[in-house]
């Protein structure tokens, strides 16, 4: 295992002279200072630009995503993620944002493999057949979707990336900086990550398996990075899925305002667990041995 993470020095030296844990833990408070002081700004510039009259609909469209716009927005905010990210990078750790990333070109390299890779993966899994509670009905028309998209792509990748920088690289190699042992950095910020997804409001009572499923992906992107030594196959791996969950069929009436088509069923509603809990699970372990083929040199 340890032979495998090797790459893994690509990201985790960069690390080392500042890979104390008080660091760690205080560079987290500040980004998440830094984060609802910059939102703050960033939400409170939107309402001056739709007017009072409108925001109370606006504010709701954006924390549900229900409308384009209101995706559009909630997308956007994901900036702010990356801008407290590097203030903290600079300031406390004396890193460049980009030294999260691995050496850029077999970065980008292996964000092209992979992502061509999970694509063709998606094509198969689209020619399999669907229990009906998966079939997608048509929610925007397919020439508006088409004409967000020089928008959306941009924005979709702002939002993932936010999260792999955030996650996979720097609480993942400052950690492995510092306790080299993967059960620390594989499962901690894996953990982190999917415990952000817990939304019971949202959710219901299915809130803690949204967390489990975020945790397993948060493993499956962190193995990646480590074997590969780069942020490229985690980045795929997210825009990948996150295009399909986003921008291809979405659940009713929770981020799928950007989606082309939306699921006959909500995220709060506990009968339709069964079908699509095992579907997004077998997926996503497809989508890491997929990846993991897709990586071998």
């Amino acid at each position: 295992m340890r032979d495998a993470y090797a790459p893994h020095k690509n990201l985790t030296d960069p690390a080392r002279p500042s890979a104390e844990l008080w660091r760690l833990a205080l560079g987290v408070a500040i980004m998440v200072a830094c984060y609802y002081a910059l939102g703050f700004t960033y939400f409170n510039l939107l309402g001056k630009l739709v007017g009072p009259g409108d925001w109370s609909d606006f504010a709701r469209e954006i924390s549900q995503g229900s409308t384009p716009r209101g995706m559009i927005a909630l997308l956007g905010s994901f900036g702010v993620i990356v801008i407290a990210l590097a203030l903290v990078l600079r300031t406390l750790h004396r890193r460049g944002l980009f030294t999260l990333i691995g050496p850029v070109r077999r970065a980008a390299s292996d964000f092209f493999r992979t992502t061509v890779a999970l694509s063709a993966l998606g094509f198969l899994l689209w020619l399999l057949p669907e229990p009906d509670a998966m079939s997608a009905t048509p929610n925007l028309p397919i020439l508006r979707w088409l004409a967000l998209l020089p928008m959306t792509l941009p924005l979709l990748f702002l939002q993932i990336s936010a999260e792999e920088l955030a996650f996979r690289g720097y609480l993942q190699s400052q950690l492995a900086a510092r306790l080299p042992h993967p059960a620390v950095w594989l499962v901690v910020p894996s953990v982190l990550f999917g415990m952000l997804h817990y939304d019971p409001a949202t959710q219901g009572d299915n809130a803690p398996w949204f967390v489990l499923v975020g945790a397993l992906f948060g493993l499956a992107a962190a193995d990646l990075t480590a074997r590969s030594g780069t942020l490229g196959p985690a980045l795929a791996l997210h825009f990948v899925i996150n295009f399909n969950a986003i921008l291809i069929a979405a659940p009713q009436g929770t981020l799928n305002g950007l989606a082309l088509g939306h699921y006959p069923f909500a995220l709060d509603e506990t009968a339709a667990l069964a079908t699509w809990l095992p579907y997004d699970l077998l997926a996503l372990l497809c989508s890491w041995l997929t990846a993991r083929l897709a990586l071998a040199r």
